[in-house]
């Protein structure tokens, strides 16, 4: 049954219940995290039907071309958020690195799901196991479409050379695996865990080594931002501490206007209630950096969990993301301290070494 945009069933005994649409991207990783969050909200609301559909998306398609040559995030978003609009589903479940920092009108990050580890993990070729970048030998070739990463480890590991690779988990690791192009891959975490791929990482990279992407190890499902019923739905996903990391992330990214193109890295840590966000700038061959933390009180985040949900204002965005059961308080605190950040290192001619960056990386 069609009826409007929305979609309905009846079972067995006449009842009539809306079919919730999930659009996913159609790599295997894609999918385990969109059944992950289908039998999340099953088990929170038996009653409701959930259909997936699966989508190709540009990203999906190019693969011959640098991540960083194509253009900015919206290259695994936009396919999935022309069907959210046409109504022919009702959420879409992304990995929150992918979302740019500003969403199309109409749009909204509605849950934030708990963060898997955020941090990179190389995968060695197997004649090299038991070494790490430290000892590989020299001019060793490490793959990674990423120019956050490959800045970072070329500084801290200059023996070692680093090459584009692209692809989905599953032909990266095959491209590694198969061939003798790579003595490495770096791969986030979090994606490899969820594939159930833990035996391959070889080390983690903590963030003396290299710091993150924005958002990265996080879920986000982004829906209708007018869809209050599934707005309401889906916000019991939110994880707390992940909304307010997450956010003070996506404010510096997007105060220092960065994104694909340009090699920026986060660390942050919530402890005693405090905020901790180290962000850094970096020239392509890292040579160049700026890096800086700054911390600010998240303590209001419990104190409010109390209040009554009608005291907030549903249209308040911050960064993309609606989460009016978390403290505003606390989630201003957050977009102001990625904010505060991107200033400071804007003072200290964070835009310069971004621009260079941005120049090099085109006439690549």
């Amino acid at each position: 049954m069609e009826e409007g945009p929305y979609k309905y069933i009846r079972d067995g005994n006449g009842k009539v219940s809306r079919v919730i649409r999930i659009g996913t991207r159609k790599s295997q990783l894609a999918r385990i995290q969109t059944d992950s969050v289908a039998a999340t909200l099953k088990e929170l609301y038996p009653d409701i039907h959930l259909e997936i559909v699966g989508m190709s998306t540009t990203g999906d398609k190019i693969l011959d071309t640098a991540l960083s040559k194509i253009g900015e995030k919206s290259l695994f978003t936009k396919e999935l958020e022309n069907a959210l609009e046409r109504n022919e589903v009702d959420l879409v479940v992304h990995s929150l690195k992918d979302l740019p920092t500003t969403l199309p009108p109409g749009f909204t990050i509605g849950a934030v799901l708990k963060r898997e580890n955020p941090h990179d993990a190389v995968v060695l070729h197997p004649k090299h196991v038991g070494k790490t970048l430290e000892t590989l030998p020299e001019n060793s070739v490490i793959g990674t479409s990423s120019l956050r990463r490959a800045a970072q480890l070329k500084k801290r590991f200059p023996h070692l050379e680093f090459k584009d690779i692209r692809g989905n988990l599953n032909t990266r690791l095959k491209k590694l695996d198969e061939k003798e192009d790579f003595a490495a891959i770096i791969l986030a975490a979090a994606g490899l865990k969820r594939m159930g791929w833990e035996n391959r990482i070889s080390q983690i990279l903590g963030p003396e080594d290299c710091m993150y992407a924005v958002g990265q190890g996080a879920l986000a499902v982004e829906v209708r931002a007018r869809d209050t019923d599934i707005l309401e739905m889906v916000s019991v996903l939110h994880h707390p501490e992940t909304v307010l990391r997450c956010i003070a992330e996506r404010a510096f990214l997007r105060h220092l206007e960065g994104g694909c193109s340009v090699p920026v890295a986060v660390h942050t840590e919530v402890k005693d209630s405090q905020l901790y966000l180290t962000g850094a700038v970096y020239s392509l061959d890292g040579s160049d950096s700026l890096k800086e933390t700054m911390q600010t009180s998240v303590a209001a985040a419990a104190a409010d969990a109390d209040k009554s949900p009608e005291e907030v204002d549903e249209r308040v965005q911050r960064v993309g993301v609606t989460a009016s059961k978390i403290s505003g308080e606390a989630q201003n605190g957050s977009e102001r301290l990625g904010v505060d950040l991107a200033n400071l290192l804007l003072s200290k001619g964070a835009k310069e070494i971004l621009t260079v960056a941005r120049q090099l990386n085109d006439a690549r």
